[in-house]
């Protein structure tokens, strides 16, 4: 048999037992789902150093201790969010309308999983489905298989041994594009939370079915002159978001904008924070080095350390280099590092003046990030309400990307799943949680005569 067809129906298994195991836990107390999803984090969090060196050693993306750091965030910051939050059951009611919700599961959760972030998204999803009540079953990309499996097999082991249902977190034994769209298309599966590239994302909206999915991520990063006096602070920001795990987040800056008046001194601070700013040949090379083409990045050069791709673009790179800077003055597919890019690499940008710094910002967000995110660092409220107007989904304000847009750093949902909204053809903005992944039910009591709309309409 070969390996679609071994896929295809690991897939359909898969689909019928996770079902099974959704209807064997329908109705269990919100307080035992609350004890199997804290089970889950208990037993994964020791594990998150190993789950983190698996995934680098398998894909070969990404840094192993940053990888550790996702994995944990997700195991502690995620299941303390869900700790406070209802999701099944009574979730308000009030009693002057009459009316009551209820929150119920959704079913079969096919949770497809990126290659740059193997584990830690498992943990993220598999935590939060549960927490809404339903089965999962996770498609890990094939180069990230053998680290997908581990990781649900820690998390499906806590699960049953607090009372879950066998079967109720899965994770595909064989992996190949027809297996995860049996999975997405079959009669059992509910919805699908898709995070990858453009092309899986596209075929899990083609599949039928509901799905939460998310956009490229191209965050530009303007820096107001209001900042004059704070810029190291702003390139240390700057510099651990974008180096965090070699880039592979997409929420991670794709650009630098400077207000004219602190530009050199911007630069300055960049460098200093570990930034080596390209000659225009070597960023020439190193857009040949990092895409195949239009819209096509090289998966062999995501996630890898600076001195790699400089490396591989014919020159060198002072010891300690943590991102690569090329100077750039327009945006699109003619200037291609201008575009998302998933490793230590970002554009930069002097803008004329602050208008045209928040221009940029919004040339750069509509240009492969539509959606996504945006940070800007300002002391001036009304820059901040100015930039605000980005067509994004969250506008981060003096913090690091990742560490804002993912709700470390600010009070957002703690989330590694993040909505573009319909700039971007995603059905939500949102920072996903549990709470998209439940049915809402709404009792209503009567509270007028229905027979007074005759009069009120005669």
């Amino acid at each position: 048999m070969d390996n679609d067809l071994l896929s295809i129906a690991a897939a359909r298994r898969a689909a019928d037992t996770a079902f099974k195991a959704y209807q064997d836990f329908l109705g269990t107390d919100p307080a035992q789902v609350d004890a199997i999803v804290e089970a889950m984090a208990r037993a994964v969090e020791p594990e998150c150093a190993r789950l983190g060196q698996m995934a680098h050693e398998e894909t070969g993306y990404g840094n192993p201790e940053h990888k550790r750091i996702k994995d944990l965030m997700n195991a502690r910051e995620t299941v303390n969010w869900l700790r406070d939050v209802t999701t099944l059951g009574m979730l308000w009611r009030d009693d002057a309308t009459k009316i009551a919700a209820f929150g119920e599961p959704m079913g079969v959760v096919a949770a497809l999983i990126p290659v740059t972030n193997p584990t830690s998204t498992i943990i993220f999803k598999v935590l939060s489905a549960v927490k809404a009540g339903n089965a999962i079953v996770c498609a890990p990309h094939p180069r990230g298989l053998r680290c997908g499996l581990e990781t649900v097999k820690i998390l499906a082991q806590a699960a049953e041994q607090a009372g879950a249902p066998k079967g109720l977190v899965q994770c595909l034994s064989e992996v190949t594009i027809e297996g995860t769209d049996a999975l997405m298309k079959h009669r059992r599966t509910s919805i699908i939370m898709a995070t990858g590239g453009p092309g899986m994302v596209k075929a899990a909206y083609s599949c039928g079915k509901p799905t939460l999915a998310v956009g490229a991520g191209n965050v530009p990063c303007y820096v107001h002159g209001s900042m004059k006096d704070d810029l190291d602070e702003v390139a240390e920001m700057i510099v651990a978001s974008k180096s965090f795990d070699y880039g592979t987040a997409c929420v991670s800056e794709q650009a630098v904008i400077a207000d004219p008046e602190i530009a050199r001194d911007m630069r300055a601070a960049l460098k200093q924070a570990g930034c080596y700013f390209c000659t225009p040949q070597e960023a020439d090379r190193l857009a040949k080095v990092i895409f195949l083409g239009k819209q096509r990045m090289n998966p062999e050069r995501v996630g890898q350390a600076p001195e790699v791709l400089a490396e591989l673009a014919g020159f060198s790179v002072p010891p300690g280099t943590k991102a690569l800077i090329s100077e750039e003055t327009e945006i699109g597919w003619h200037r291609p590092l201008s575009a998302e890019k998933l490793n230590p690499v970002m554009a930069f940008y002097a803008a004329k003046n602050s208008s045209h710094g928040i221009e940029l910002a919004h040339s750069i967000a509509k240009f492969e990030g539509w959606g996504h995110s945006a940070v800007v660092h300002s002391n001036d409220p009304q820059v901040v309400a100015d930039f605000a107007r980005v067509p994004t989904g969250r506008v981060l304000v003096n913090v690091p990307a990742i560490h804002g847009g993912a709700g470390y750093a600010t009070d957002m949902e703690p989330s590694f799943m993040l909505g573009t909204g319909t700039w971007s053809g995603s059905i939500t903005s949102d920072n996903v949680t549990a709470l998209h992944l439940i049915n809402i039910k709404r009792v209503a009591y009567a509270n007028r005569n229905w027979r007074d709309i005759y009069e009120d309409y005669g």
